[in-house]
């Protein structure tokens, strides 16, 4: 788990999840969760644990985010992890792209650690579609390139990238 807390009291926080399948309702858990603190300079302090919840994860989902089960042999349990992530997050606005899907696996998570989750969120594809029309599709890569034109030289659809990525979107169309 890498976390940095020497910030505090930040407004804004990005997040991003990496998970077992496509809905908490049917069972799918968080595997790898990040979020990235905001500030006026930029990124501030970053959380990023990949969780072992004991559940298998299908192959066709593996290779959409590359963690396999072997990967979380190890690795913490939500308990933990989640107790964690809650301090990291305190009362912040979440920034996410499709905040539905991360903030209900979020709030199915926090529930099975008898916690709330309260936070306000802001959703970067829902805003890049008012304040960007005409773009092909709305997918975080597309809306990453148009930005700043390439995607970052590091593996996608892992949790910390994307919440990187999610939070220097929001700064761009917040200048919108």
């Amino acid at each position: 788990m890498k976390s940095d807390n020497s910030y505090k009291s930040e407004h804004y926080i990005a997040v991003d999840v990496e998970t077992t399948g496509l809905s908490p309702r049917y069972g799918a858990r968080v595997i790898e969760i990040a979020a990235v603190a905001l500030n006026d300079d930029g990124l501030a302090a970053e959380f990023q644990s990949l969780i072992n919840p004991g559940v298998n994860i299908p192959k066709v989902v593996q290779r959409v985010h590359g963690i396999t089960n072997t990967a979380l042999q190890g690795r913490p349990p939500p308990e933990y992890v989640f107790s964690q992530f809650r301090e990291f997050i305190g009362s912040a606005t979440l920034i996410a792209h499709n905040a539905a899907f991360d903030m209900a696996f979020l709030g199915a998570e926090f529930r099975r650690q008898g916690m709330d989750m309260l936070n306000p969120n802001i959703c970067t594809l829902k805003m890049s579609r008012k304040r960007l029309p005409g773009l092909e599709n709305y997918k975080l890569e597309t809306v990453y390139r148009h930005f700043f034109g390439t995607l970052p030289p590091v593996p996608r659809h892992r949790a910390l990238v994307d919440a990187g990525m999610a939070g220097r979107i929001w700064f761009e169309l917040a200048k919108l």
